[in-house]
């Protein structure tokens, strides 16, 4: 008999514990092993303020030597780098300054509707709703740092060409 597999759903991501595997969409995110024990922490824990000595008992056991102030910042900015969530407007993890992080989006397992937590207290069509509004959020966030990306680099080039037009005339 086996066990059933622990995947943690929330927004459009995957948390497939036993594969190790933080998923978006189907497709495999990279994420190193302390961040993603950082990000299964904080997904079991849904909701609630995990302190900072939590973090460090259950990610760095006694006898363990490492910078974790240090640590534990670069581990949740590449866990906030693979969500795409920002840390002044988070939608997925949030800061308490001094005292830890929490895991703050709805969560849901595959086949399961109600998200493990819920911040619009009505039946199942305000957990759906919820959900909806949530991944509609974490899209448009997403489409919004693409659009910024995409800016950018459309001023880098005509910078570029007006550059070259510029050395091109004074060169005749």
């Amino acid at each position: 008999m086996t066990a059933a597999r622990e995947i943690f759903c929330f927004g459009e991501f995957e948390l497939d514990v036993e594969a190790g595997e933080l998923r978006r969409k189907h497709r495999r995110l990279k994420l190193q092993p302390q961040p993603f024990k950082l990000l299964l922490l904080l997904v079991r824990k849904a909701g609630v303020l995990v302190t900072r000595e939590e973090i460090r008992r259950e990610l760095w056991p006694d006898g363990t030597f490492v910078d974790f102030d240090q640590s534990v910042n670069f581990s949740v900015k590449q866990i906030r780098d693979a969500l795409g969530d920002e840390a002044d407007r988070p939608l997925y993890i949030e800061t308490v300054p001094r005292r830890g992080h929490r895991f703050i989006a709805p969560i849901s397992t595959p086949g399961q509707e109600p998200p493990r937590h819920s911040f619009i207290p009505m039946g199942a069509t305000g957990i759906r709703l919820e959900k909806a509004l949530w991944t509609n959020i974490a899209e448009l966030r997403l489409a919004e740092n693409r659009r910024r990306r995409h800016l950018l680099i459309t001023i880098s080039v005509l910078a570029v060409l007006l550059v070259g037009v510029t050395i091109l005339l004074l060169l005749r």
